[in-house]
């Protein structure tokens, strides 16, 4: 039997605030993307948005087998937690662009800067 070193790179933690989907048929593009805003008070120059992008291309059956996967966690989540709710911020935010129409100069749009 011979002896194998193993060497693991664990990447960055990565937060994603967005997430969006593609495909072809042969794949699945999952882009994950993390804004973040850079503003430094002393600049006069306009504020600066850093995106960060992480790409999983996944075949369509092995996508299939993720949603799976992730329904499963879900059920047990909430079998130990309690049912995931949205949050009561974006109740109200809805709430207040409903009596609106939606029409943003009405409601404030939620953003990076304020």
């Amino acid at each position: 039997m011979s002896k194998i070193n193993l060497s693991i790179d664990d990447g960055e933690a990565f937060f994603a605030h967005e997430l969006s989907t593609n495909f072809n048929p042969t794949q699945f593009v999952l882009d994950f993307k993390n804004v973040t805003p850079r503003v430094d008070a002393r600049s006069k120059d306009a504020p600066v948005l850093r995106i960060k992008h992480n790409v999983v291309i996944v075949e369509p059956f092995h996508m299939k087998k993720i949603v799976e996967f992730l329904e499963k966690r879900i059920k047990a989540y909430e079998k130990t937690f309690g049912e995931i709710e949205k949050p009561k911020a974006i109740q109200i935010y809805e709430k207040k662009q409903k009596k609106s129409g939606g029409k943003e100069e009405k409601v404030k749009t939620p953003s990076y800067f304020g």
